[in-house]
């Protein structure tokens, strides 16, 4: 299993296009300087009253397939 780490900072307006679903797909570059790229739906349980903002780790399974996301705390 793959995991990356991340960090993202979106406003309230840009997380509301996320979680309305006109904007679908989340990318992201992760601290290897890897680009990712994933569903928006993703993030929805991270999306504050503020926006989106911290540091994530993702992991994939050997497939390159999506697992999951959680935030990590600092």
């Amino acid at each position: 299993m793959k995991t990356l780490r991340f960090s993202m900072a979106l406003s309230r307006e840009q997380a509301l296009r996320y979680y309305s679903g006109s904007v679908r797909t989340v990318i992201v570059t992760a601290e290897t300087g890897q680009r990712l790229s994933f569903p928006a739906e993703h993030i929805r349980p991270f999306i504050e009253l503020n926006g989106v903002h911290g540091h994530f780790s993702i992991r994939f399974d050997d497939n390159n397939r999506f697992v999951g996301i959680q935030r990590l705390t600092v």
